[in-house]
């Protein structure tokens, strides 16, 4: 798996934070935050799968374009980034040694602990 930083996503999940988008929930929070497959796909459809990917900090070119299995490490619910996805994704980056996404995260971490 090629897995690396989207920089696209990572654009947009500054500027969510930066204009006070951001769900400042706790750690473990995520698997009930998360969208379910309706909702992503309803995303989709509505928006497109560029605007879907922008919701995702990694990207896997080796995978089909347009694919949900091309982007991974979901942030948000497409309303606002989740502080805990954030810490779940920076968790998984490390453990799967994904260095540049797991960096990303800290920094967005830091981002909304410092508002």
């Amino acid at each position: 798996m090629a897995v690396k930083l989207n920089p696209k996503a990572l654009t947009n999940a500054r500027k969510l934070i930066k204009s006070g988008k951001v769900e400042r929930d706790v750690r473990d929070d995520w698997s009930e935050h998360a969208p379910s497959t309706d909702a992503e796909n309803a995303f989709i459809d509505k928006h497109g799968f560029a605007d879907y990917a922008l919701w995702h900090l990694g990207r896997d070119d080796d995978e089909s374009d347009g694919t949900k299995g091309s982007v991974s490490f979901p942030f948000g619910d497409f309303r606002k980034i989740h502080r805990c996805a954030v810490i779940s994704l920076e968790s998984r980056a490390a453990q799967y040694g994904h260095d540049d996404i797991r960096d990303a995260a800290k920094k967005l971490l830091e981002l909304i602990d410092s508002d």
